[in-house]
């Protein structure tokens, strides 16, 4: 677990105009900075970037966040990532809890630099293969690409990482996966006289390898095994090298090889991406939907491919949001995107790309070939093979329309298809935001205390009863700059402290609005100094309201002794009011 002292720090040492900028150039506007949104096309910049709140908003499409918040969306790193990126960019060491740090941590942070080393040793080798840049040239593979990409080759040698490494003997050469010791106690190398793939994780660091046979040796592709570093059914090949693609189409292709990958690249295709000698897992589709709106699969034409492609479409059913879509492009039998696009170029495959079938065209298609429509036990069938994948379908128009073609296609109304395939409703997407009123008092407080964090410490607690979202959101910041002593947290640090609470949403809205509409710095005092008599003012017609309540229901005897002075002084307080407006 990371510290959230360390969290704070980091924020602190962080320029988010630094680090956005790097990826996104960014432009002066006013006291901010703005640019056209990573995040969706536009052609006109709402993105904006607040280096005093160290904290970005787009206008367009409502994305915002932190620095750890950037990293997480636009390279899709976890948390735990993002932060360490982060860190590592500032100099900082990332502390752990070492009752929950991960045992093999300073495995792993060794196994990445010899994976990085054996990386740099296959590219180096491809120049010196004749038969390795032959068999690339054969394929239309160009030096720029085979750059961009890191392709090496791994010597036809037993032991050709000896010497690279001195110690050929550490485990660790065997844990990262190079190299294998047999039954006789000999260790070699796993991949020998082959081209190599580098398959990189979004930072873009070497965490595995794919290499391809020359000649006519089996297995004709050849991945790394499971390792520390690397995980299959969580890693695809060319996600490094297609981001910005992937943000320009919105767009990702998914198809089964490292060359359709590369070919792909080649011929301008920029968006590719590989699974890893298995099938499409949900987290393969999460990873990449949080980088774009819609996935395309594009598997071989033949019937291993349709196979993978069903498989695919299982698993990416629990997986896509709303808002997002899922297709599936099928090439001719004889054609895999390498072939393809070698023979017909990229205008033609993207046209494919286009007009892929969408996944429930594909679902119900799929299903209804397996059945007999003509007869009813047929079409009882196509209900019963369709209620699993439904019922793992979250989301609700989507399951609405198949639902509704299912009906049409069974014979059976739309509500006996629900009732036979047990569907449970789904919760309906959140409505759309109504217009904008006018701040309520918490709101403004909110906005104060995230404009400057140490007025939380002259707000009462006592004072904020109410349970409104922003009240909640104003004593939980309350409570995080008292625990925090002198070391008051800042706007980026207070919002991922709060990451993932349930004020997080309205407190994110706080900032982007503090972005838009700031608070003149000579008004602050004067604006909180105001905000919070009205507070307690609030708080005392509250207070006063219970008392009456009470007294209604059992007199003034009711009352205990603190109580009825309370109700004395309010009244009182009450009288004297009118008076002094009248004095006025």
């Amino acid at each position: 677990m990371i510290p959230e002292s360390f969290i704070q720090e980091l924020l602190h040492r962080v320029d988010i105009v630094d680090l956005i900028d790097a990826h996104v150039p960014l432009k002066k506007a006013g006291a901010n900075f703005a640019a056209c949104c990573p995040f969706h096309n536009e052609k006109s910049p709402s993105f904006t970037v607040s280096p005093t709140k160290q904290f970005y908003h787009c206008f367009g499409c409502g994305a915002h966040g932190t620095a750890i918040g950037f990293l997480m969306e636009y390279s899709g790193l976890g948390f735990v990532d993002a932060v360490h990126d982060l860190a590592q960019r500032v100099g900082l060491t990332v502390p752990t809890d070492d009752h929950r740090r991960p045992a093999d941590a300073p495995r792993s942070a060794a196994l990445s630099d010899i994976m990085a080393r054996a990386a740099r040793f296959y590219y180096e080798s491809l120049k010196t293969s004749p038969k390795a840049i032959a068999y690339l040239k054969a394929r239309g593979v160009s030096g720029e690409v085979a750059r961009r990409f890191s392709i090496g080759y791994a010597p036809d040698d037993w032991q050709s990482l000896q010497g690279v490494f001195a110690n050929y003997d550490d485990p660790a050469l065997q844990s990262a996966g190079l190299v294998i010791r047999n039954e006789q106690g000999r260790l070699y190398d796993r991949f020998r006289d082959r081209v190599m793939f580098p398959i990189a994780n979004a930072k873009g660091e070497v965490i595995a390898f794919g290499g391809r046979v020359l000649g006519d040796g089996e297995p004709k592709y050849l991945n790394s095994p499971e390792t520390p570093l690397f995980e299959k059914g969580r890693e695809v090949f060319g996600l490094p090298q297609a981001r910005a693609a992937l943000r320009e189409t919105n767009t990702a292709v998914v198809v089964e090889g490292y060359m359709d990958v590369v070919a792909l690249a080649q011929h301008g295709v920029g968006n590719a991406v590989a699974t890893l000698g298995t099938a499409t897992t949900a987290t393969h589709v999460q990873k990449l939907l949080r980088q774009v709106d819609r996935i395309v699969y594009c598997f071989d034409g033949d019937n291993a491919g349709r196979k993978a492609a069903w498989r695919a479409l299982e698993n990416s059913l629990e997986a896509l949001p709303v808002q997002k879509s899922i297709g599936f492009v099928f090439l001719p039998p004889t054609d895999d995107p390498d072939s393809f696009v070698r023979a017909n170029g990229a205008a033609a495959f993207e046209r494919l790309v286009a007009t892929a079938t969408p996944l429930s065209d594909f679902l119900l298609s799929e299903l209804s070939a397996q059945c007999d429509l003509g007869s009813a036990e047929g079409r009882a069938q196509l209900v019963a093979a369709a209620k699993p994948l439904l019922a793992r379908l979250q989301t609700p128009i989507l399951r609405l329309q198949i639902v509704k073609r299912l009906a049409e296609t069974s014979g059976f109304s739309q509500a006996e298809v629900e009732r036979l395939c047990e569907l449970r409703p789904i919760a309906p997407p959140a409505p759309a935001r109504a217009p904008r009123r006018a701040p309520s008092l918490a709101r403004a407080l909110l906005g104060l205390l995230l404009h400057k964090p140490e007025l939380a410490k002259r707000i009462p607690l006592s004072a904020l009863s109410d349970s409104s979202a922003e009240s909640r959101a104003v004593r939980q910041i309350c409570l995080l700059v008292r625990d925090a002593g002198d070391a008051v947290p800042g706007c980026a640090a207070l919002l991922e402290r709060l990451r993932g609470s349930s004020e997080e949403n309205v407190l994110r809205d706080a900032a982007a609005e503090l972005i838009e509409r700031p608070f003149a710095e000579e008004d602050i005092d004067r604006e909180f100094d105001g905000a919070l008599i009205r507070l307690q003012e609030s708080e005392q017609r509250r207070a006063f309201a219970e008392l009456q309540a009470k007294v209604q229901r059992l007199g003034v005897g009711g009352l205990s002794d603190e109580e009825k002075r309370d109700y004395i002084a309010a009244l009182t307080a009450s009288v004297r009011a009118p008076a002094s407006a009248a004095d006025d």
